[in-house]
């Protein structure tokens, strides 16, 4: 039986813990929503991002310093420290370095959330060509195996099997639906993701560490006209498009141990979006 005091929920569940948060560019952006709550529940927190993609897209780049200082202001534990840095992830020896890099300014890494992924460069099945599928490859996909490797590796180097690891993939609802014909490259690599999510909880249940994937549904992150506002809003039962925290409330909860039952799942938070 569980005592009454094991009951008591600890308000800084991620207090001594570090998180590595990809793509965390732009303060309108899901990464720095995740990366607010993991500060707010306790963690320390490594921002990666990207500005040269972000400046490419229609919405622009945000000042790294800008989004850091947002995540210091929700951080919670006294001890805890916010941390920037950027990194292409299409080269293959980024997601290695960034771990590195993280490791060795933390001192170790206990979670990890890869939610960056490129967009544009793709198109319908009339559109795409090699180039767009081995981009959307390089970074929504293997950059993202590469990145769990060489944490699961660092989790082997400082934290041993001990309790408490927290992996997080992010996809895209691809196989939910009508699915994204206009967006297949981006489609088929989310689609991979969510595929490997078991496979990579199996592999790394006995390490203590815990593999899921979320997929946030349609989130308003600044990048749709207002026509596609209005007419998407329209399909939620509460008639608003999904906030970036929305969905970082779900992974903060999946990266304390109250979710260490919950691995190898792949967690559809979309507010009953109607498809």
């Amino acid at each position: 039986m569980i005592t009454a005091s094991a009951l008591r929920r600890d308000p800084l569940p991620l207090r001594g813990r570090t998180a590595l948060v990809t793509g965390a560019s732009r303060r309108a952006g899901i990464g720095h929503a995740v990366a607010r709550r993991l500060a707010a529940y306790g963690a320390s927190v490594y921002l990666h991002h990207h500005v040269p993609h972000d400046a490419a897209m229609p919405w622009g780049a945000d000042s790294p310093d800008a989004v850091a200082d947002s995540v210091r202001e929700a951080l919670a534990d006294p001890q805890a420290r916010v941390v920037s840095g950027p990194g292409d992830l299409a080269d293959p020896a980024e997601p290695a370095r960034l771990v590195r890099t993280v490791t060795e300014e933390f001192g170790r890494l206990d979670i990890l959330v890869a939610n960056h992924a490129l967009s544009g460069s793709d198109g319908t099945l009339d559109d795409i060509d090699a180039a767009m599928l081995d981009a959307h490859w390089a970074v929504n996909t293997r950059s993202v195996l590469l990145l769990v490797q060489a944490y699961a590796r660092s989790r082997a180097a400082s934290a041993g099997d001990a309790p408490g690891g927290r992996v997080v993939l992010m996809t895209s609802g691809q196989d939910l639906g009508g699915g994204m014909p206009g967006e297949i490259a981006y489609a088929l690599q989310k689609g991979a993701l969510a595929s490997i999510t078991r496979s990579l909880a199996t592999t790394l249940a006995d390490r203590g560490i815990t593999v899921n994937a979320v997929n946030p549904g349609p989130v308003d992150t600044g990048y749709a006209t207002d026509e596609v506002l209005a007419a998407v809003a329209a399909r939620f039962p509460a008639g608003r498009w999904g906030t970036p925290d929305d969905p970082a409330r779900l992974i903060a909860w999946l990266a304390t141990d109250e979710a260490g039952w919950i691995t190898g799942e792949v967690v559809t938070s979309e507010g009953g979006f109607r498809r």
